[in-house]
């Protein structure tokens, strides 16, 4: 089930098209004071980040959020395991991996005692995708 306030952030920014610095302070600090606590919240999340424009300050906020989710909420703490990173792996996938999307895999690589090889077969598709492009631009 996804909090009240965060369904009403995310019909916010669709409405409007835009994540503004105040939305991000209030997600971080009102909407989300504990933090992610489900993967249904990092899906939705993860969703707007693909169809809304944003201030500078989202990604950074929704990575700390991701990473903090998956890293550390999740047993065992510290550790990616096999669901998670498969789970996770194609969530960011979806539309092909964003900036956002890299940015919460390599943190997650940083931040994690162990990270189980779905995630980072995803990242070494982003890197190839993005070799591809620059090849054809």
């Amino acid at each position: 089930m996804l909090r009240d306030s965060l369904r009403e952030f995310v019909d916010v920014a669709a409405e409007q098209n835009f994540i503004s610095s105040d939305a991000v302070k209030a997600l971080s600090g009102e909407i989300l004071p504990d933090g992610i606590l489900s993967r249904l919240e990092v899906e939705t999340l993860l969703a707007v980040d693909r169809i809304v424009e944003a201030d500078e300050s989202w990604g950074g906020a929704l990575t700390r959020l991701v990473v903090d989710f998956v890293v550390w909420k999740r047993e065992p703490h510290g550790v990616v395991s096999s669901d998670d990173a498969l789970w996770l792996a194609t969530v960011l996938e979806v539309s092909g991996p964003s900036r956002n999307a890299m940015n919460i895999a390599y943190a997650i690589l940083d931040e994690a005692g162990y990270v189980d090889v779905a995630l980072l077969d995803f990242i070494m598709r982003g890197r190839q995708r993005a070799r591809m492009s620059l090849m054809a631009a």
